[in-house]
């Protein structure tokens, strides 16, 4: 039997060295609703002309309300954002080509139809998507989120020089880390950036969930190295302490 993983450590350890502001959480297809969790609750809109609506704007919303809660999704509750469906697996691009979200998106240059044919896609639709805190996971996720700001993204480019750099739409990382098993980064999209209220000094990155541990190791080396480099740049600026000032 393999060794089981402490996913509370393993977040301790990830908000601990990379100084996260918002706890990592896990995300996990599952090909039947797990009966032990909750559905997300939430009121849908009334539809939209092509038939979109759901509990929230976009999946995306979701990485949102996982930080403190865990909960399950079925397709339906991510059906009001079309370009997120397809990525996650829920949808065809055939099936959403024609709704609005798609087609303003289009219209205005944001993206092209051949840029969104080329997108990662989850390849098993699944029958539930589950969110929460990494920290209450109990089995592996099949990846993990992590919000971070600019000196966080330079420890985990040290740390996984490998890392894949992508834009929009922000979701597709999730099909990359899951499908690829890579670990790739956002720089965001603004639907995203809106429809979540996501801070603008923010990016999102996806870790394959059985890279975890193994990032944690290497994450704690880079920043171990940074560090050092830290407290020498501090103690060589001392020299330059009251010179050079603007007269």
């Amino acid at each position: 039997m393999p060794e089981s993983i402490d996913y509370r450590s393993l977040a301790d350890q990830l908000t601990d060295v990379l100084g996260l502001g918002a706890p990592p959480i896990a995300i996990t297809f599952h090909r039947s609703k797990p009966d032990t969790l909750e559905r997300f609750s939430g009121t849908c809109p009334d539809p939209a002309a092509d038939g979109r609506t759901g509990p929230v704007a976009a999946g995306c919303v979701f990485w949102m309300e996982a930080t403190n809660k865990t909960f399950v999704t079925l397709p339906a509750d991510h059906g009001n954002c079309s370009v997120g469906s397809v990525t996650h697996g829920l949808k065809t691009l055939q099936e959403v080509a024609g709704n609005a979200d798609v087609v303003a998106a289009c219209e205005v240059g944001w993206v092209t139809a051949e840029a969104v044919a080329q997108l990662s896609t989850v390849q098993e639709k699944a029958a539930a998507i589950e969110y929460g805190p990494l920290a209450d996971a109990t089995g592996e996720p099949s990846v993990a989120l992590l919000r971070l700001n600019a000196k966080q993204q330079m420890f985990l480019f040290d740390a996984w020089p490998s890392l894949r750099l992508e834009g929009k739409p922000q979701c597709h990382i999730v099909a990359i880390a899951k499908e690829r098993g890579e670990i790739a980064m956002s720089v965001g999209c603004m639907l995203s950036r809106v429809r979540t209220g996501m801070s603008n000094n923010e990016v999102i990155c996806a870790v394959p969930g059985h890279l975890l541990s193994q990032l944690v190791t290497h994450l704690k080396s880079a920043h171990d190295a940074n560090m050092a480099v830290a407290a020498y740049a501090a103690q060589d600026g001392k020299r330059f302490v009251g010179r050079n000032r603007a007269s």
